[in-house]
């Protein structure tokens, strides 16, 4: 079982939950009834993955599940640990097992590992011989191997709310590890912590050494500024000042201009914004604002947003800078966006009409005979791959047209083929 931890550990360490009710935040997991409350009640562990962003528990949880079986836990590092790592995990397993004891293996950021790392844990996972437990902050769906997904239960962990997290400072006060914080002091802290209790409690450590050093009794929001810098000025998470940053880096970058792109892209760096903030918000502006004028701004978006995750702050953001330059110097399209909204619009307005007989499938006898794909034209039989005057819309609704591109980059072709297609369509016979 976990024991206390010394007064001289990090405040993290010190407030670590000892016990399940003692976790804060994540109760649509570990409330009365909830999947994972239930799971530590079963008596039987079971592999999980723990899909979270930094700073919910999912360290905790795994902490405390191996308290809860008498387990013994094992942590490997995807991001440092390999082969040998899970070898040697292996073999304390082998160990244990011969002492009757059970093995949790717990391996954070466990979509950092390959896919023949990951195929490494299936056989000893099937076997009973410990219980894997990944932490990950990505979509295990793309990131975690398919065979390991389906041996092991997903439970996602919510960002910290701010009644969670002034729990948490509750809890430092308790064991006078920080002195007073004012009212407007603590709301910004929380802004700042932005649902991660990790950045929150080495906040907090940082100021009650700072306190201590001017011998400090309560931390002001003056103060608390003065001690953390510009950084805490001005980064106001959900405030006004940062809409209105990353709406002038957006408009910045959708009126191809590349300097100023580049200005408001280090103004949020240097405010503390999380670049994967912006590595999101660029994939966005590529489908959104360059679309199909340029379709090679998509790829450049996401392999940015893997560079960044492959090599972190800073050298990471130099790819984001370069990208977001990319897709301000790139021409603009915003007709498949438009085109999207506009078919959406109409689905939610008009009545669910059938599926053409000649367009649907037809595996079984009985269908072909009920006439399903019945006159069905193949595009690849038909001259140029296409099947002129064939429609593809309900019976009854008139052929729509909701792309319109538009005359810039690729779209300039794009829009030369469709007006092919559709004289070909107008042509009699």
């Amino acid at each position: 079982m976990s024991t206390a931890p010394p007064a001289h550990a990090p405040l993290a360490e010190r407030l670590r939950p000892q016990t399940l009710g003692e976790v804060i935040g994540q109760q649509h997991l570990l409330g009365a009834g909830m999947a994972l409350r239930i799971a530590f009640e079963s008596g039987q562990p079971h592999s999980c993955i723990l899909w979270g962003p930094p700073g919910t528990g999912k360290t905790t949880i795994a902490r405390l599940m191996a308290d809860a079986f008498d387990a013994q836990f094992i942590t490997i590092s995807a991001v440092l640990g390999g082969v040998k790592d899970i070898r040697e995990a292996v073999e304390q397993a082998q160990v244990a097992q011969a002492r009757g004891l059970r093995t949790i293996v717990f391996v954070d950021e466990v979509h950092r590992f390959n896919k023949s790392q990951q195929d490494a844990f299936l056989p000893h996972v099937e076997s009973g011989l410990f219980t894997l437990i990944g932490a990950t902050t990505e979509n295990p769906s793309f990131e975690v191997n398919s065979a390991l997904l389906s041996r092991a239960a997903v439970y996602v962990l919510q960002p910290l709310s701010e009644v969670d997290l002034q729990q948490i400072v509750q809890r430092a006060h308790a064991i006078d590890a920080v002195p007073a914080i004012e009212p407007a002091a603590l709301d910004r802290l929380i802004a700042y912590a932005d649902g991660d209790a990790r950045r929150l409690l080495n906040t907090l450590e940082t100021l009650a050494v700072a306190a201590g050093r001017e011998q400090r009794a309560e931390v002001t929001d003056e103060w608390l500024l003065k001690v953390l810098g510009e950084r805490m000025r001005r980064y106001d998470k959900g405030g006004e000042q940062f809409y209105d940053t990353i709406s002038a880096l957006h408009k910045a970058m959708r009126g191809s201009d590349p300097d100023a792109t580049l200005y408001w892209f280090v103004r949020m760096l240097d405010g503390g914004v999380d670049p994967r903030y912006i590595a999101r918000r660029m994939i966005r502006m590529a489908v959104e604002d360059v679309g199909l004028a340029d379709p090679r701004a998509l790829r450049m978006a996401l392999d940015a947003s893997e560079v960044y995750e492959r090599l972190g702050s800073p050298e990471g953001e130099l790819a984001l800078g370069q990208c977001l330059v990319y897709l301000a110097v790139a021409p603009k399209s915003n007709a498949v966006y438009k085109a999207y909204n506009e078919a959406r619009a109409l689905v939610k307005r008009d009545g669910t009409r059938p599926v053409p007989l000649h367009l649907r499938n037809a595996p079984t006898k009985l269908m072909k005979d009920l006439g399903y794909g019945k006159d069905y034209r193949y595009a690849h039989d038909e001259e140029g791959g296409f099947a002129a005057g064939e429609t593809y819309f309900p019976h009854g609704m008139a052929p729509q047209q909701f792309y319109r591109p538009v005359e810039r980059g690729l779209e300039i072709r794009i829009a030369d083929k469709l007006r092919e297609l559709r004289a070909r369509n107008r042509k009699p016979g």
